[in-house]
């Protein structure tokens, strides 16, 4: 059966978690319907390579995952402008003003839905937050 979806920088958890024993086949974004838009949660780490910035700064970190966002949303023919929901996770409630300003920074006049949750950790302890977003491209 073909996958009536597409989707962008495939990659196997255990390139990329090679400290864990992971084997899980992923992607950073699904194209879904030509249309929907799902771009996997982004951190302070350089979507190319994989590296986390070294900026333990909540700001820094928002900022960065922001870029990231920007161009996997690019690379599945989307934009900024599109995205209609984000989901934020913080490990610590005092983050919140400076993911939030690099966020808004980012997403001015864009008026998405937001979540934002209170977490005990993410997949790597200098990972502060992450953001997901779904973004509909219109007709």
């Amino acid at each position: 059966m073909s996958d009536p979806h597409q989707r962008y920088r495939k990659f196997n958890t255990k390139e990329t978690y090679p400290n864990q024993k992971l084997d899980n086949d992923l992607c950073q974004v699904v194209k879904a319907r030509g249309t929907m838009v799902f771009v996997r949660g982004q951190v302070g780490q350089d979507v190319d390579n994989f590296e986390s910035i070294e900026s333990l700064n909540a700001y820094d970190q928002a900022d960065r995952a922001m870029q990231n966002v920007k161009q996997l949303l690019e690379e599945a023919g989307s934009e900024l402008a599109h995205i209609c929901r984000i989901q934020v996770y913080l490990t610590d409630p005092r983050y919140r003003d400076d993911v939030y300003q690099a966020i808004g920074k980012w997403l001015k006049g864009v008026y998405p839905v937001s979540t934002g949750l209170i977490v005990d950790g993410l997949a790597r302890p200098e990972w502060v937050m992450e953001i997901e977003a779904t973004a509909v491209i219109p007709d």
